[in-house]
Order: structure tokens, then sequence, then C-alpha cells
């Protein structure tokens, strides 16, 4: 079995078109937005931004001011009034989780498409209502789990689909930050009702789901448990792990922290060989691929992309081609379930069966 280091980078899901620039409305103007989704469309070939919605009309008009090609600088409010909403295709939401909901049903209320982060909502509940609103406005919604086009995934994806480490076994997985680097505890991120848990369901999601991803399979059981030692954590979860259970006895195991070294990594141990990936999570972080088995040898260490650039790259393609883009809502209401199962394995210390 080879590898095409030529083609490892490659877009497998592009397909060219002459269609017109999918117009986003950037939805919240946090860090992320600003230093990440906006630079990121400004180098896309398929979207541009053309409108920036904040909780003041100022806010939105000092990061205008550094943009080309704006259009609308909007309130919250007049976002969901349908002010200018002609001026932009697809809303982006980056908000803290608990408004995810509103956001997401005011585009859907105005017929565009939706781009929304991860977590998809702060509760089962809110995530389901927004999936539901999508759904019945029949507007496309792609919740934003960049590692579903990191090429570095994909390509695993396809190696351990074609069987190049035979049966996977084993899983393990871990991702870590030292989130009050950068943030205080006064930050939403501690606030339960606004982001439904602090580590499990910030940085968690991402080895839950890119396992979910590159398996192509759903858990059925869980367990967790969580630890918490300074004071902004009180309440909350400041270390996690947890155990996904898999049909054919396939396990996984992980271990997410916001105060801990700068790490993420993920290891797929088959009955013929093993697949691992080093710094796969963070956007701009070397990815090192390495893989052993029949027929297979190597390690791979290739120029990084945006995976940003290529998120929105993706949803914009599928859009100009008419195609819904994927992960879709209900793909998400899967993590949903499971970080719910994760918090209450946690409480009760007990493994928890996901009824998906």
């Amino acid at each position: 079995m080879e590898v095409d280091l030529d083609r490892f980078s490659r877009r497998d899901w592009e397909e060219p078109t002459d269609a017109d620039p999918i117009r986003f409305a950037m939805v919240g103007l946090g860090w992320w937005t600003r230093e990440q989704a906006i630079p990121a469309v400004e180098s896309a070939e398929y979207c541009t931004t053309t409108a920036l919605v904040s909780s003041s009309t100022e806010k939105a008009e000092d990061v205008a001011a550094d943009l080309e090609g704006i259009e609308a600088t909007l309130t919250y409010d007049e976002y969901a009034d349908g002010e200018a909403s002609d001026a932009y295709d697809a809303a982006y939401v980056c908000t803290p989780n608990g408004f995810h909901r509103e956001h997401v049903g005011a585009a859907a209320d105005h017929e565009k498409a939706v781009l929304c982060e991860k977590p998809l909502e702060a509760s089962v509940e809110d995530a389901r209502a927004a999936v539901d609103a999508c759904q019945e406005a029949d507007v496309p919604l792609m919740v934003a789990y960049r590692l579903q086009t990191e090429p570095v995934a994909r390509r695993a994806r396809e190696l351990i689909r074609d069987g190049a480490i035979g049966d996977v076994v084993s899983i393990v997985g871990h991702m870590s930050d030292t989130v009050l680097d950068s943030v205080d505890e006064t930050s939403w991120r501690f606030d339960r009702d606004l982001a439904g848990g602090t580590t499990l369901n910030d940085i968690g999601v991402y080895p839950l789901n890119t396992i979910r991803f590159i398996l192509e399979e759903d858990p059925q059981a869980v367990y967790a448990r969580t630890e918490s030692e300074q004071p902004a954590y009180e309440g909350t979860d400041e270390h996690g792990a947890f155990q996904l259970e898999f049909s054919e006895g396939t396990l996984a195991s992980c271990t997410v922290s916001h105060s801990a070294s700068l790490s993420s990594s993920l290891r797929f141990v088959g009955t013929d060989g093993e697949l691992s990936i080093e710094g796969l999570f963070f956007p701009t972080t070397q990815k090192v691929l390495r893989v052993s088995g029949p027929g297979i040898e190597g390690e791979f260490r290739p120029e990084p992309v945006d995976q940003m650039r290529e998120e929105f790259d993706y949803f914009a393609n599928r859009l100009q081609r008419g195609l819904d883009p994927e992960p879709d809502g209900e793909h998400a209401m899967v993590d949903m379930r499971a970080i719910r199962a994760f918090y209450e394995s946690a409480e009760s210390g007990s493994r928890v069966e996901l009824d998906l």
C-alpha cells in the first residue's frame, strides 16, 4: 500500500465552479472570528466576508475599518430582524455556545445557510431546536468540525478504511492547552449555562468527533470523570478523561485538559499495525502521521494547511454546487448527546449508554 505524498494535501472534496463567492455574515466578533475566521475567508477561493454582526455597532465598525468589502455592520438585534439580509448568503455563528440557538435560528428565519461553531449549543435541547429550525426552513446547517476537512485526518480515514492497520482495536487521544493564559475567570467559558461545560465539551469534542469521523462509527456507551484544581474551575471541569465504547469491542480512551502544555495526538492500534497523528487538533501545528502495517511503513510531515480556510472553502464550494455540506446538524447531535453523557457519567461514576 502506498501513500502519494505529492497528493497528500489534496482537496478530495473540491470541484471548481464559476459561481459567485458565497458572502458571509460573521456573527460574533470575538478573538477566534477576528484572528482565525476572517483571515481564513480573506485567503479563501470560494467565499468572502460582507457583513459583521456584534453586540454593538461600534465594535462591528471597528473591525470593519480594517477590512475591504464589508457592506453591513449590524447589532445582534438588527441581524435577527433581517436588516441588510441581502448583503450576505450565509452566516458563520461564533458566539458563546448558549447563544448559538438564537443566532442559528435567525439565519434560518431569513433563509440563510449556516456554519455554526462547535459544540452546537450548551444543551442537547437547545441544539435540537437549532437543528430543527434549519430543517424547517430548509436551509443547510454545517457544524464547524474543521478536522473533517483537515487533509491529514482525511488521509488517516482512507488508510484505516482500506485496511492499512487491519481492524481497529484501540484508540488513544489527547488534547490540552492553557485557557487561563488567554482569558480570565470571568470568561463565559466558565459559565455552565453559557458554555455547557468547560473542558470536556470545549476540547473533548475534538478527539470525540475526529475519532467518529476517522472510524466512521458512533460510540454506543461512555464512561468519564473530571477533576478541578484551580479556583476558576469551581463547579466545572478543568481536566477530563473519557472512554468510548464502539461496536465489535473497539475502545477509545481520551484525556483533555485546559491547564496543561499545548499538546494533541491521536493513535489507532489495529490487528495488523498502528496509525498515529501528532499535532492534529490545533490549526497551525505541524502534523505528523506515522503508519505501520502490512505493505506500508512511513512517517509523513505534510506542509500544514489553514484548517479554517479549508473548512470555509469546503462549505462555500458545496453551496455553490447546490450540495448540502457535512457534517450536518444531525451529526452534531451525536456529539451533544455524548457530551451530556460524559457529564452524567462523571457525576454518577457510572458507565452511560447512548441513545442514538
